[in-house]
């Protein structure tokens, strides 16, 4: 049973995003009896999920990283430009210092792993309620690390045709490179033995970084600023 640590003057309402609907059950039942905080609503969806935050307007929202159609961090921008005071947290499954790194750039006052145990959860949602900043100790000395190299790179002068495409990690060039040689999805998650759904994610990942809305535009991109010569890819294509 968790004990709770502060109490605040009201309840604290809370949204939870989740496209994996048990997982959202069980955080919602685990929150709503063990804490003091109350969960208005549940989402499956980004874009439900950004409506219920102009209707309730709640205190915290958790937020799922990576899910179909529009995804956490593209949710995460659209609920801060509301400026309703709301604060986020993070939710996901990958401990990848980058998406940290981004989404706390985009205004995540917090950063969770699904498997956290209980005490965890209800920990990280006090802190980021009076105002701090949460991560958990075995990711915030990882996160400070790329922060800190990601600073020195961002500070460096570099071609303007580099600006963008040095943000993509090893395998987003493996999968950005096999999309200019004209691979489906299917066809790059079976070279890089991966499931469809990590493709897909990292292709995500590309679209954002290179500031394009689809697929063509990310190979017009790459192509045009000439990615296969900038950087030998290390799969075989």
């Amino acid at each position: 049973m968790y004990m709770r640590r502060v109490d605040f003057t009201k309840k604290v309402k809370v949204i939870l995003v989740d496209d994996n609907y048990e997982h959202l059950m069980g955080i919602r039942e685990l929150i709503n009896l063990e804490s003091n905080f109350d969960v208005i609503a549940t989402a499956t969806n980004a874009n439900i999920a950004i409506n219920l935050v102009k209707k309730y307007q709640p205190d915290i929202v958790l937020m799922d990283i990576n899910m179909p159609e529009k995804d956490g961090l593209t949710a995460i921008s659209e609920i801060e430009r509301l400026e309703l005071n709301t604060k986020i947290i993070a939710l996901t499954g990958y401990d990848d210092p980058d998406l940290i790194f981004r989404a706390m750039k985009i205004g995540a006052k917090g950063y969770i792993l699904k498997t956290m145990a209980s005490a965890q959860l209800m920990y990280a949602i006090e802190e980021v309620m009076q105002g701090k900043v949460y991560l958990p100790s075995g990711l915030s000395s990882r996160f400070f690390e790329y922060f800190q190299k990601t600073f020195k790179e961002e500070t460096k002068a570099t071609p303007a045709s580099e600006t963008l495409l040095q943000y993509l990690t090893q395998r987003e060039e493996e999968v950005l490179g096999l999309l200019t040689q004209g691979y489906t999805y299917k066809d790059v998650a079976k070279e890089l033995f991966i499931s469809d759904t990590t493709v897909k994610t990292h292709v995500n990942n590309i679209f954002q970084k290179l500031q394009v809305s689809d697929r063509t535009q990310a190979v017009l991109y790459a192509i045009n600023n000439g990615f296969n010569n900038r950087k030998k890819l290390k799969i075989a294509i």
